[in-house]
């Protein structure tokens, strides 16, 4: 039995966040929202803590992030394009991305280059170093091992559904719904 679910005849009735059993579509909206703050700040900022480590910040964490999981081969990307995607999760403003990025390409750090694009000398491209290419390796590395210390504790039947329901959310949020009103 999951730890802190209380149960009555076999079937669940409610859970340590309040979520009300037995599910059903009309309190769908209610128990998402009960589940949220505790997921996207309790699990979200552990699973960026362990991206993280100790030596990196946030702002960071996620274009590195950005970088390996939009880049072209994990390793390459358009400046506008980070500046885009971390301006969606974060309000960060054009300046302190490039603040950023020249730490990071700082001598010190070493996790990327900037170059001007041919296309055009206003538009840079970020890329991995060797070092930055390391660096994601070891993140994700360590992440997945933190992960997998969560996957222990769930069935797999528990795991496929949970990635399910969030490739679905995440594919409905990301392509706009259908009956949404603007």
């Amino acid at each position: 039995m999951t730890p802190g679910l209380v149960r009555e005849h076999g079937v669940k009735q409610q859970s340590d966040f309040g979520i009300d059993y037995p599910i059903k579509r009309e309190t769908a909206p209610q128990n998402f929202l009960k589940l949220f703050y505790p997921f996207h700040y309790s699990v979200g900022m552990a699973v960026e803590k362990q991206l993280s480590g100790s030596d990196l910040t946030r702002h960071q964490t996620v274009i590195l992030w950005i970088i390996h999981s939009k880049g072209e081969g994990g390793h390459t990307i358009h400046r506008k394009t980070i500046e885009r995607l971390i301006g969606e999760w974060y309000e960060l403003g054009s300046p302190a991305i490039s603040k950023v990025l020249r730490a990071m390409a700082d001598k010190d750090l070493n996790l990327i280059s900037i170059r001007e694009s041919k296309a055009s000398a206003r538009e840079k491209i970020i890329r991995l170093t060797k070092k930055g290419q390391s660096t994601v390796n070891e993140m994700m590395k360590r992440t997945e091992a933190f992960i997998k210390l969560i996957s222990d504790e769930l069935t797999d039947e528990e795991i496929a559904n949970g990635m399910e329901f969030m490739s679905r959310v995440g594919a409905i949020v990301e392509g706009g719904f259908s009956g949404q009103k603007g």
